[in-house]
């Protein structure tokens, strides 16, 4: 026996993007959603995020289109002062759980926390074994498809030996005994929030050995702001420095000199492009860690050394190893977005994948015929490699471009917070013309240059 649940929608996962989509669906039409997730509340990896996570880039471009997350204020204080403010791990689940609470007390959202979606229209209970149905006119929609794995959730992806101190990251503000030496292995976002941490406890550079298999690029966090003269001024600048640009590798150095990539060790040509925002004075701290070690993928951990595919090197026997490896964005196969068995939620515009799966709610709300809503919103992958990041950036230009040809689609855009080049209505000044102008001369031949060099 099953219970049957009236709604239209079925979505799996209450993580950001499956709440971005639900609350632009609910907020434009009147169907009635049923909201799953396998947690014990909205909010996805939030709810297991290490308790130093803040978000990389301003508040106001994540969450839904419905509620700022944070009040779209300036930091007023601190080596941020005038950029955006940037929530933390409990602010933002805080958020999300205000966000679910509006959207059930709509009487038109069910949230079905602990349950899984099994296939075949059905849900099961993982705590009682409940079982749920939905009609077969009811749409199944894949909020969990580009779902990142975090290092709490994941075990090492290398061998522990007996004896060696391996921790998540998660726990390294759980310490009760300091050891000699801390190895971060890792080298993306986590990594340098791990890093940032130590530095802030006072731990001294020298006692920090860091496992970095590639050198990253990082976007200059002062450039994604949602200032639109700062962030269409960013593009602009993108763009002209796409026009003459000979390689991958020559647009990320042209892109690094027009401050806009930042690299963290000068002399090292960096390979891996996943561009998560970085401040400057995090940059700075970051060039103070001299022991890194470069020889690809760590491979084994034993007490007092490092295993890798061609060498070893020595730590201090007590050192503890911090997990911060986990895969946490993902790169499956692009598909249509609205597909014959499913809506598959994934970014739209490059990079800001809240702003995709709220333009998925809302003109999944505003349009009947699949083919007409694929053509308005195609997907864009997640960038890892110079080459990839470039292909993310064609993607999500054409993808904007796609979207913002329907007048209703472009006054919705320009009017929610997620989009990171709205321009709001009566908003205006002499940095935005410029921008507009810039981005009128190169953006055309950029793009095509763009394209080019994938």
């Amino acid at each position: 026996m099953s219970t049957q649940l009236d709604v239209d929608y079925l979505v799996v996962g209450a993580g950001a993007m499956g709440m971005a989509f639900t609350d632009a669906l609910v907020d434009h039409s009147d169907a009635r959603v049923a909201l799953v997730d396998r947690r014990h509340a909205a909010g996805g990896h939030w709810l297991e995020a290490y308790p130093f996570v803040r978000l990389h880039q301003a508040s106001a471009f994540y969450g839904v289109a419905s509620t700022l997350l944070g009040g779209g204020r300036l930091q007023e204080s601190g080596p941020e002062q005038g950029l955006q403010e940037r929530a933390t791990r409990n602010e933002i689940c805080r958020y999300f759980e205000s966000v679910l609470t509006a959207l059930t007390d709509s009487g038109r959202v069910q949230f079905l926390s602990g349950c899984e979606y099994t296939g075949d229209h059905t849900v099961v209970s993982l705590v009682s074994g409940e079982r749920f149905s939905v009609p077969e006119h009811c749409r199944i929609v894949d909020a969990h498809y580009l779902a990142p794995s975090i290092p709490a959730e994941q075990p090492p992806p290398f061998a522990v030996e007996d004896g060696a101190r391996v921790i998540a990251v998660n726990d390294l503000a759980r310490l009760e005994e300091a050891p000699s030496e801390y190895v971060i292995a890792g080298a993306g976002k986590t990594a340098t929030d791990a890093c940032i941490w130590l530095l802030a406890h006072g731990v001294d550079p020298d006692r920090i050995t860091w496992v970095r298999p590639r050198d990253p690029w990082m976007f200059d966090r002062a450039a994604i702001q949602p200032d639109p003269a700062i962030f269409l001024g960013m593009v602009a600048d993108l763009m002209e420095a796409a026009r003459g640009a000979a390689s991958p590798e020559d647009l990320f150095l042209r892109l690094e000199d027009a401050g806009i990539m930042l690299r963290i060790d000068r002399d090292v040509a960096p390979t891996m492009a996943k561009c998560p925002t970085l401040g400057r004075w995090e940059l700075e701290q970051l060039r103070s860690l001299e022991h890194v070690v470069r020889h690809g993928h760590l491979t084994s951990v034993a007490p007092g050394r490092l295993g890798f595919a061609d060498a070893s090197v020595r730590v201090a026997p007590d050192a503890v190893v911090v997990h911060c490896a986990a895969d946490g964005l993902k790169y499956p196969p692009l598909v249509p977005i609205w597909g014959p068995d499913a809506i598959t939620l994934q970014p739209i515009r490059a990079g800001f994948p809240c702003f995709g799966a709220a333009l998925a709610g809302y003109v999944e709300a505003t349009r009947d015929d699949d083919g007409a809503k694929n053509r308005l919103c195609a997907p864009t992958p997640y960038g890892d490699s110079m080459r990839q990041w470039i292909a993310m950036t064609v993607l999500g230009g054409r993808s904007a471009a796609a979207a913002t040809s329907e007048p209703d689609v472009k006054a919705w855009s320009n009017g929610v917070a997620l989009n990171p080049a709205r321009i709001p209505e009566g908003y205006s000044s002499a940095a935005l013309d410029d921008a507009r102008e810039r981005l009128a001369a190169h953006g055309g031949p950029g793009m095509e240059r763009l394209a080019q060099l994938v």
